[in-house]
């Protein structure tokens, strides 16, 4: 089959139009709305898998977002469009007024419309590979943003570059993230959660997740599996459970001196691991944006209220996982994290300098693996050239480009 031939512009649901990526074992749909995946499927038994959440309450109207018409049930133009996985930037968490300017939930990445510019072949690595971008729309805050989406032969990893470029004469601190969020039906009770990050905090009251929790807030934890509750006791919360009535969150802070910052789900039922990953703070260049955080969305039905629920007071019926790393100060906004300035001892947003720019680079692999060797989670993720080695019950490799070495190549000559 022609590489060519693996790349196309679509009209998804709801009237979006959007750009799908593949290669012989990954496959990618990327909106043009907010940057949105709500596609990234990899083989299982000679069929497509989709790992990425696809909400039951999404548009697919093809009506463009009205506050005073859709605002009473989706709250805000992001949850009209969301799915999947989608960058966050300036902003990683609610909605709020920030130098002057209405920022929207996550950020103009999340929500604004990307222009679709091209999409080609590589002509030295056989890559297929889509290039967008996005200015912002307000003054006060004057970022560019040019998006590069990449598959690379004979891998199961999407590779993704956004570049951000400060056209203004000061500099600005911005939050940066990826909101990986994970669905049926790959996501299932039993699936186990692994991250990069050492010690692990649930957000302080004042937020969210203050009536939806089950977790204790502003608690401090060493690990997943000893996470304090609201009420007394510890829960193992790298163990998925059945929806459980609570929605909740926890940021966990990324070593220093790690050369990843990642975060992943093992479905040890289809033998598949889905792992996000980032330059680590060991490992970044001074252009690059480092995601010394990650965060845990565990929405496991703890929210009785539109659009989550059908109708205001209703059951829950949303029952997803969002594994996102950022720069952030948990989900709590770009204001805050300014305020904020570190948690855990890491900090908490990223500044752009005057007429320079940064870079955030990340990738997703989606695949299977053998035997037993990831079924009780993973300990630790390892970059070595064309590779990534995963230690859990016993030792998985995958192909890869831990180092985006390809990555950096390309956005030379396209970006």
């Amino acid at each position: 089959m022609d590489n060519k031939s693996l790349i196309s512009r679509v009209i998804e649901l709801g009237g979006r139009e959007a750009t799908v990526l593949e290669n012989s074992g990954l496959r990618v749909m990327i909106d043009d709305i907010g940057g949105m995946i709500p596609e990234c499927s990899g083989r299982h038994g000679g069929e497509w898998i989709n790992a990425h959440w696809m909400p039951w309450f999404r548009s697919n109207s093809g009506q463009t977002y009205n506050d005073a018409e859709h605002g009473s049930f989706w709250k805000a133009n992001l949850l009209y469009h969301i799915a999947g996985n989608f960058p966050c930037i300036p902003n990683f968490g609610p909605g709020h007024i920030v130098d002057g300017v209405g920022m929207p939930p996550h950020g103009w990445t999340a929500n604004q419309k990307w222009r679709y510019v091209t999409s080609d072949v590589d002509e030295n690595s056989g890559a297929v590979w889509l290039l967008s971008v996005m200015e912002s729309p307000a003054r006060e805050i004057p970022l560019s943003f040019s998006k590069l989406d990449v598959l690379l032969p004979h891998q199961c990893v999407h590779y993704t570059s956004i570049r951000v470029r400060n056209r203004g004469m000061q500099d600005l601190e911005i939050c940066a993230g990826w909101h990986n969020t994970l669905g049926s039906p790959f996501l299932v009770q039993g699936c186990r959660i692994s991250g990069a990050a050492e010690r692990w905090m649930t957000p302080p009251p004042g937020g969210e997740f203050d009536t939806t929790t089950r977790l204790a807030l502003g608690a401090e934890f060493p690990s997943l599996d000893k996470a304090p509750l609201l009420k007394g006791g510890k829960e193992d919360v790298s163990l998925v459970p059945a929806p459980s009535g609570y929605t909740d969150f926890a940021s966990g802070a990324v070593s220093k001196n790690a050369g990843l910052t990642w975060l992943a789900a093992v479905n040890p039922f289809i033998k598949m691991a889905y792992i996000s990953f980032s330059p680590g703070p060991a490992a970044a260049g001074e252009e690059d944006m480092v995601l010394y955080f990650n965060n845990l969305w565990m929405q496991y039905g703890g929210r009785p209220f539109t659009p989550w629920a059908p109708y205001e007071g209703g059951p829950d019926m949303t029952y997803c996982l969002g594994m996102e790393n950022s720069v952030s100060a948990y989900a709590y906004g770009l204001a805050f994290a300014r305020e904020t300035q570190q948690v855990l001892g890491n900090p908490t947003t990223v500044k752009i300098p005057m007429m320079g720019q940064k870079t955030l680079r990340s990738g997703v692999l989606f695949a299977s693996y053998e035997e037993t060797k990831l079924d009780e989670g993973i300990s630790a993720v390892e970059g070595e050239t064309e590779r990534i080695i995963c230690t859990g019950r016993g030792i998985a490799v995958f192909s890869a480009d831990p180092h985006f070495t390809v990555l950096r190549t390309m956005e030379s000559h396209h970006v």
